[in-house]
């Protein structure tokens, strides 16, 4: 998905400018940067500044790799596993923002400190099928809409789609909402307590447990919404990959595949 780069500039008078830092070595500090959550200059080393992760990263960003490896490895996934699209879930979740920025909020739920809540869709196993990102003062219902619009970037649907909500969406809007697209709503009961295992909604708590455990996401210093979004790319292609090699195991067979699973 990279264009070919030569290692010197040859706008350089005598060719002997440093040489470009390989596109592997910088995609594996950004995996480190996604995975532990430490600051570019934590994980710059002496061959590899901060600011050429960071350049590389928005160079990246500017042309789409992101996005298209999250569609590239989701498409992987429905080609051999298939996604359970008859059945979705949806639901909020509230991360930390200290650094504020175009997403961040007052939290209800951390002493009013900067947050950030992602509205996130998956399909019936738990895979990330979009999400929207907001400040985590905004309530989930109004992010209904927009989170469902991911849907339109999937192709064609089946005919019946049953999306499962927690009694935050308990209104007669997300009802009429849901109808007017079509969709069928599980929507828990404000007052009665319920399992989150007595339906399809636990899919996306978990889903919420994998994202979390990025520590970038868990508790996020960038500021800028188009950045967020391409980390949240990068960690959805790594929870489809690892969940096809996961259920792949049991169905299917490949020349590479080692004697233990891991």
């Amino acid at each position: 998905m990279l264009p070919e780069r030569r290692l010197y500039d040859p706008r350089h008078p005598l060719g002997c400018h440093r040489r470009r830092i390989d596109d592997r070595i910088v995609f594996d500090k950004l995996i480190q940067v996604l995975r532990f959550g430490c600051s570019y200059e934590a994980i710059a080393d002496a061959a590899r500044s901060a600011t050429t992760i960071r350049n590389r990263r928005d160079e990246w960003l500017a042309a789409g790799v992101f996005a298209r490896l999250k569609t590239i490895a989701l498409g992987s996934y429905d080609r051999i596993v298939g996604l359970v699209l008859d059945d979705i879930a949806m639901d909020g979740c509230i991360t930390k923002a200290p650094g504020g920025g175009e997403v961040a909020g007052p939290s209800p739920v951390d002493r009013r400190k900067q947050g950030m809540k992602r509205s996130l869709l998956v399909e019936g196993y738990g895979i990330p099928l979009g999400r929207v990102l907001a400040g985590a003062n905004r309530h989930d219902s109004p992010l209904l809409a927009p989170t469902l619009d991911c849907l339109d970037e999937l192709g064609p649907l089946p005919e019946q789609i049953t999306v499962y909500l927690d009694s935050g969406y308990d209104s007669g809007k997300t009802r009429d909402l849901l109808a007017g697209r079509g969709l069928r709503g599980n929507i828990a009961v404000k007052g009665v307590k319920a399992p989150v295992q007595a339906s399809g909604r636990w899919h996306v708590e978990r889903t919420n447990s994998w994202h979390n455990a990025f520590d970038k996401l868990q508790r996020c210093y960038e500021r800028r919404e188009r950045v967020i979004d391409a980390f949240f790319d990068l960690a959805d292609a790594v929870i489809t990959v690892r969940a096809l090699i996961r259920r792949a195991w049991t169905t299917h067979r490949w020349d590479t595949r080692s004697a233990h699973r891991r």
